[in-house]
């Protein structure tokens, strides 16, 4: 009986309840009027670069390459007492015999971007994306996968150029970069961390960059606000008609300057002019040759110009190498090249990258300055050496004269000489101290330097050093030809 009666209550509960809730359903109805929400469907015509998209990301594609790094370990199956210390001091427990079988090597994969530029598979990337690896992966837009093989590539240019076997592969058409102007579109085109293929869109900054070889040694950078994140490298940076205008190589971030780091807006893009002159070359001799001068080239800053008396920008010849094509055409140290070919040469990047990316025996003329008056030249390019030499900067002893503020010089003599790699013969004095918060540190004077001139007059000891030093102006600034690393330069100290 008090069963049936629970059972009543709890039924009469429910229908209470129901009957209230539809009653509270009811009165927030009242309250709440339907909402009248407009729809439609979506046009197709143009929406911002979505038609420029979809003709441009069939032909960017993802690279994943790995290489063998090789192990710490010694042949004998000990890990060298050197690598011990790094984990356990000077307690480290000396020969310590590694179990057989424990690999010396490990495979280090990466990943970056590629633009396929001919229907026939070549792709243009970055040499750091492929450098070193022994095994190279193609991902394409429509997740086709391909197994690349490295054509060629140019570390002074960050290039390189990789091919996929096939054909009609979809491509990008190429632009002439050397039209690019600030203020253009831009878009960059990559696989940025790895998350998948992506699009960013800015302007273009700056065209001409060079950031002094930070990053490469022949820099012509295309900068731009598109983001640009570690991934992206050796993807496409196009125009607002989808044409490439430049392979994507670096970025600017809180962790300094490479391919590291997140974007914040300033990123780099090697030309396609520069990168098809290096595809052209490699294609057709298997590397990149380049023109070469057979000088090395400064700005001439306000410092130098000073001190050469002249107003003029250019190219500062600091060293000529003997029997190399500038010096056959009669140019000397200390000539400043102000034209090429008719065009005026503003700074030592902007001559460096136009004889960069001109062959080898291409004839052109140079204007340059010299005390004054201006000369003409007719030169014919050499072959840019595939390796340089590269002498030993070596400290010295500190002596105590300091004729300069901050910097303290040596004689020159054979055994000096000798550490150095330099003639035995050679006339100079070695610098031996610099300071760090000196003005000459701020020039780019370092230890280990030799001064031949002081204000084009040779010297020979540290006494005629001071002589020469002492006899300059008091207000003009003193101009040093260097010697370093085998080459001259010249250094306004002011």
């Amino acid at each position: 009986m008090h069963s049936k009666l629970r059972v009543i209550a709890v039924t009469t509960a429910m229908a209470v309840t129901g009957f209230l809730g539809l009653r509270a359903a009811e009165a927030v109805h009242e309250a709440n009027p339907p909402a009248n929400v407009k729809m439609t469907q979506r046009s197709g015509g143009n929406h911002g670069y979505s038609a420029i998209v979809k003709q441009v990301v069939p032909a960017v594609v993802n690279i994943s390459s790995s290489k063998i790094v090789k192990g710490r370990q010694s042949g004998n199956g000990e890990i060298p007492d050197d690598f011990l210390r790094q984990f356990f001091g000077d307690q480290a427990p000396r020969g310590l015999n590694v179990p057989q079988g424990v690999p010396e090597d490990r495979r280090e994969m990466g990943l970056g971007s590629g633009v396929i530029v001919s229907p026939e598979g070549y792709i243009l990337t970055n040499n750091h994306v492929v450098d070193g690896a022994s095994e190279v992966t193609v991902t394409l837009h429509d997740k086709r996968e391909f197994k690349a093989r490295v054509i060629g590539t140019d570390k002074r240019t960050d290039i390189a150029v990789i091919k996929i076997d096939g054909s009609n592969f979809p491509t990008l058409t190429l632009a002439d970069s050397s039209k690019v102007e600030v203020g253009d579109i831009a878009l960059a085109i990559g696989d940025p961390f790895g998350v998948g293929q992506t699009v960013t869109q800015g302007i273009v900054s700056a065209t001409g960059r060079s950031l002094g070889q930070q990053i490469e040694q022949l820099e012509d950078f295309i900068q731009t606000d598109a983001a640009i994140n570690p991934g992206n490298s050796g993807g496409a940076l196009v125009d607002d008609e989808g044409h490439l205008i430049g392979i994507n190589t670096a970025i600017l971030s809180g962790s300094g300057m490479g391919a590291s780091g997140g974007n914040v807006g300033i990123g780099f893009a090697v030309p396609i002019n520069l990168a098809k002159h290096d595809m052209d070359s490699i294609l057709k001799n298997g590397k990149v040759e380049r023109g070469y001068l057979g000088v090395l080239i400064e700005n001439v800053t306000p410092s130098l110009a000073k001190a050469f008396h002249t107003t003029s920008n250019g190219a500062l010849l600091g060293d000529v190498t003997p029997g190399q094509p500038a010096a056959n055409a009669g140019l000397k140290k200390g000539d400043i090249v102000t034209e090429l070919n008719g065009q005026l040469v503003s700074d030592a990047d902007q001559l460096r990258t136009k004889i960069g990316t001109m062959d080898p025996n291409t004839k052109v003329n140079l204007k340059a300055l010299r005390d004054g008056r201006t000369m003409d030249f007719a030169v014919t390019l050499g072959t840019f050496p595939d390796e340089q030499e590269q002498a030993s900067n070596l400290g010295h002893s500190e002596s105590p004269n300091s004729v300069i503020e901050g910097v303290t010089v040596e004689n020159l003599t054979p055994e000096i000489a000798r550490q150095m790699k330099i003639a035995p013969n050679a006339k100079g004095v070695v610098v031996s101290k610099v300071s760090p918060a000196s003005n000459a540190a701020e020039a780019g004077l370092a230890q280990g330097d030799v001064i031949l001139e002081v204000n084009h007059q040779a010297v020979a000891s540290r006494a005629e050093f001071e002589r020469a030093m002492n006899a300059k102006s008091k207000d003009a600034p003193a101009l040093l030809l260097v010697e370093r690393d085998g080459k001259t330069t010249y250094i306004a100290i002011g």
